[in-house]
C-alpha cells in the first residue's frame, strides 16, 4: 500500500534572524572596509580637507615616473581650470595604491566637483599613460575635515611624509608628491628647496587660515619627521 507523507515539525526560534557573528555576505578577500555611500555632511570653508583615493586592485603602481609626471600635470590643469574658482589642492602624494590629498573647498558642492573633476583627469592620465581603459579607482574618496591647527600640521606630515609609512629608504623628501614647493620647513630646507624649484608648481597657495597660518603655530616641519602608523 502507497503510504502517506508525514510532514515533520522544526523548532522554533525567536525572531527573524538578526545580527550575528558571521552573518551576512563574506567580505571579499583583499578588501579593506568601504567608504560610506550615504550623502556626505555639509563642509564648511574654512576646514581644509585630507582626501584619500585609493586604487582598484591589481593595477600598475602610480609611483612609476610616467604616471606621477601625468599625474602632477592633472593637478596643474585642476588649478588653471574653472574648478579653481572654489576648490583648490594644496599638498599631494602619491604612492603605489593610494593617493593624498589636502585641500580647500568653498562648500560641500564645490569640493564634490573638485574631487570628480580631478579624479576624472587622474584615471584618464592613468590610463593613457598605462595604455589601458576601464575603472581606476576601487572606492569613492574618502574625506576628513581638519579643523585645528595641531590637527592640520599632522594632516601635512602625513600626506607629505607618506613614503615613509610604506618605504622607509626613500630618502627625507618624496619626489612624488609636492614637498617641493612647500615653504613650511624648517629655513634651511626651505632655502635648498627654493634654489632646486625649475617648474611652476601644480598646487595652489592656501586661503584659510589654518592652512596658512595656523598649523605653524605648532612649529615648522623637520624634514626628519614622518607620520604615525
Amino acid at each position: 500500500m502507497r503510504q502517506s507523507a508525514v510532514q515533520l515539525s522544526l523548532p522554533r526560534t525567536r525572531g527573524h534572524g538578526g545580527a550575528r557573528p558571521g552573518a551576512g555576505r563574506p567580505r571579499k578577500e583583499g578588501r579593506g572596509r568601504r567608504v560610506s555611500h550615504l550623502a556626505r555632511p555639509s563642509h564648511a570653508r574654512s576646514y581644509p580637507v585630507h582626501i584619500t583615493l585609493r586604487r582598484a586592485r591589481l593595477l600598475p603602481g602610480f609611483r612609476q615616473q610616467a604616471i606621477a609626471q601625468r599625474f602632477e600635470a592633472c593637478v596643474l590643469a585642476v588649478k588653471g581650470g574653472p574648478l579653481a574658482l572654489g576648490f583648490r589642492v594644496l599638498h599631494y602624494s602619491f604612492q603605489d595604491d593610494h593617493v593624498h590629498l589636502l585641500v580647500e573647498a568653498r562648500d560641500r558642492s564645490a569640493l564634490a566637483r573638485g574631487m570628480q573633476g580631478l579624479a576624472i583627469r587622474l584615471a584618464r592620465g592613468f590610463n593613457r599613460v598605462a595604455r589601458r581603459s576601464g575603472k581606476v579607482w576601487g572606492d569613492r574618496y574618502h574625506a576628513r575635515p581638519l579643523t585645528s591647527p595641531r590637527e592640520v600640521r599632522h594632516g601635512i606630515v602625513y600626506v607629505l611624509m607618506n613614503h615613509k609609512k610604506h618605504r622607509a629608504a626613500d630618502g627625507l623628501l618624496d619626489a612624488r608628491s609636492s614637498a617641493l614647493w612647500f615653504d613650511g620647513f624648517d629655513s634651511e630646507t626651505t632655502l635648498a628647496l627654493a634654489q632646486m624649484r625649475t617648474r611652476a608648481p601644480p598646487v595652489s597657495l592656501p586661503r584659510t587660515w589654518l592652512a596658512a597660518v595656523g598649523w605653524r603655530r605648532h612649529g615648522l616641519i623637520r624634514v626628519a619627521e614622518a607620520p604615525a602608523r
